[in-house]
């Protein structure tokens, strides 16, 4: 096993539109990785990011700022060190608060047959 080192604030980020800038820092081409891709997303005020509800797992911790995430239909606060997982076909909105932004890593994982 081989360790790969990848400086993250090398890498180049994209902005998406509405849903702030994103940077791939987890995937098969950076590291050979097959079956988990992670990103660095950064949301300012007024952007939003909602993950695809897609057949997957995925985790969203929240690295730094503040904001706030809606789940099934209720609004939580939500700041550095917090983290939610969604399960397949699950989705929810990230929001950075009035004049803040927020910093999340994205973890996203197939289901792997048994």
């Amino acid at each position: 096993m081989s360790l790969t080192f990848i400086d993250t604030n090398k890498l180049p980020k994209k902005a998406t539109a509405g849903q702030g800038e994103v940077t791939e820092v987890l995937n098969e081409a950076l590291c050979g990785a097959h079956n988990v891709q992670g990103s660095l997303r950064w949301l300012k005020s007024a952007e939003a990011f909602k993950p695809e509800a897609i057949s997957k797992h995925q985790l969203i911790y929240f690295m730094e700022g503040m904001g706030q995430i809606r789940l099934n239909n209720r609004d939580y606060d939500i700041e550095k060190g917090a983290g939610i997982y969604l399960g397949p076909a699950e989705t929810a909105t990230i929001q950075a608060a009035s004049g803040a932004s927020l910093k999340l890593f994205h973890l996203v994982v197939p289901q792997i047959p048994k």
